[in-house]
């Protein structure tokens, strides 16, 4: 099990507690999916190396690599999209900070995408599955 920092927490919490607080006093916490970046591509995912005090998330983390062209067009609903340098669901899974480690709405969204991908599905279909389960 990965510890998470208090910062770590804090947006954790957050995302659990204060968007639906938010939904239902009727904020559109809802912005548009991003576009996905020409050329995307998985290198910064993080590796089965890098997620070895989290074994279980390597299978996503390898299935979100295997599509960053889909994962990089999905906003993500946690609440981290909120922070600077965050582009889309795929920024969840990149480098050391990857807030999918911890995160169960990143990593549900992730799941879903990925098996949403390997069923053949378009990026469109794929965020309105999301957006229905999450959003």
């Amino acid at each position: 099990m990965t510890h998470a920092s208090r910062r770590e927490f804090a947006t954790l919490l957050l995302a659990l507690t204060g968007l639906p607080v938010l939904r239902r006093l009727g904020v559109n916490a809802q912005p548009a999916h991003p576009t996905p970046r020409a050329g995307i591509t998985a290198r910064k995912v993080l590796t089965a190396a890098e997620l070895s005090r989290s074994p279980q998330l390597v299978p996503l983390f390898d299935g979100v690599r295997e599509i960053p062209h889909i994962v990089d067009g999905i906003r993500c609903h946690c609440g981290c999209a909120e922070f600077n340098g965050h582009y889309s669901l795929l920024s969840c899974y990149e480098e050391a900070n990857a807030m999918a480690q911890i995160c169960p709405i990143c990593q549900g969204e992730g799941r879903v995408a990925v098996r949403l991908a390997k069923a053949g599905k378009t990026l469109d279909e794929i965020r309105v599955a999301i957006d229905a389960q999450f959003g």
